[in-house]
């Protein structure tokens, strides 16, 4: 039936527009959770490899190992690098600072990385081996139903027209009386055949109903399927969230534990920019110079680098930290934020007081 119905040589039961829709529906389920399910792995893991690894260590049924993150092997080596090059240095001291920072961020992508598969990845992978594979094997079962309901109606159809044939068209002469019997029993037999036939029709049309019920009750929870997977994406979107705003309050830690370093080369130092006609005394008050007199801020016990080991500012510029953040009120003024490094510098003949603040073309 199934060869004949390729050849364009069978009819077919065609389901109905709703049936039908069910099914592409949950065609277009399984196939977006899939590479849903494959992009979220290349996110959490970017390394084929471990991907790999861990996929044979969950079909083995064996715990996967744990593995270090690239933040934690990063720290491992900075903290190394400053063992080695020597812990009391400004530049083993600053190292020492951000392999902590990159510890903590390590440790926070770890923590993510658990609660993503716990939360999101293992609840679609569940769907795909578990209820997907339902649905796939009454899907083929259903298949194998209406081939054998269709193969029913052929043969019916078949020995129906035999039937006819038998009887309106016989096969003998009227002058032999023996054709007379075989073709009695032909029509005999014919008709036995076509009432097995609807026999079997009967049969297979139950059979067929039966599990076209079955395929749609299933069919119709990808409904409830749905539901499950959006629970699953808010607590995905959350858990990403919560990762992120770790990793922003580690860096930030980490960037103001570098600002007390009284010393500490940031950025490259600009050159002096055209003076302006006016400014706003609000800018200057809203920034404080970094220079040698910030030098006793520093913790004991830590040297900070000499103004000799660093590239001395452009004429008349200097380096200024924001002490809070500021709104600018036209455009003739700088908004800042705090703890904000700009360069700043004094006109000729202006009082000492007033500063012009600068942030790349912003003035």
């Amino acid at each position: 039936q199934f060869t004949e119905e390729k050849f364009g040589q069978a009819e077919k039961t065609e389901l109905d527009a709703h049936f039908e829709n069910l099914l592409a529906r949950a065609d277009s389920t399984k196939n977006w959770t899939e590479k849903i399910l494959r992009q979220t792995e290349v996110l959490l893991q970017p390394n084929p490899s471990a991907r790999v690894e861990e996929f044979l260590y969950e079909k083995l049924d064996r715990k996967v190992p744990s593995r270090v993150t690239n933040g934690e092997l990063l720290a491992q080596y900075m903290a190394e690098a400053a063992s080695e090059l020597g812990p009391t240095t400004p530049y083993g001291k600053t190292l020492i600072k951000v392999a902590e920072a990159e510890k903590r961020l390590g440790a926070a992508e770890r923590e993510f990385i658990h609660t993503a598969s716990v939360n999101f990845l293992t609840p679609l992978r569940n769907f795909l081996e578990g209820d997907w594979k339902t649905i796939s094997k009454e899907r083929r079962l259903l298949q194998n139903r209406r081939l054998d309901l269709d193969a029913c109606k052929a043969r019916l159809k078949k020995a129906k027209a035999a039937e006819a044939k038998a009887t309106t068209v016989p096969d003998f002469q009227e002058t032999r009386p023996r054709n007379y019997i075989l073709s009695a029993s032909a029509s005999a037999l014919w008709n036995d055949e076509v009432d097995k036939a609807e026999q079997e029709l009967r049969v297979a049309q139950t059979e067929f109903d039966r599990q076209a019920e079955v395929t749609r009750l299933l069919l119709e929870g990808i409904s409830s399927t749905h539901v499950n997977h959006l629970r699953c994406l808010h607590e995905f979107v959350e858990s990403q969230t919560t990762y992120y705003a770790q990793c922003y309050r580690h860096m930030l830690d980490l960037q103001k534990q570098l600002g007390r370093f009284p010393g500490t080369f940031v950025g490259t130092t600009e050159p002096a920019s055209p003076p302006l006609s006016s400014t706003s005394p609000t800018t200057a008050a809203a920034t404080m110079p970094v220079g040698p007199s910030v030098a006793g801020l520093a913790p004991p016990g830590e040297a900070a680098l000499r103004l000799e080991e660093v590239s001395p500012p452009a004429s008349g510029t200097r380096k200024a930290r924001v002490l809070y953040d500021y709104e600018a009120a036209d455009s003739s003024e700088l908004a800042l934020l705090a703890d904000e490094l700009i360069t700043v510098y004094s006109l000729p003949g202006m009082d000492p007081d007033w500063l012009i603040g600068e942030r790349g073309n912003k003035k």
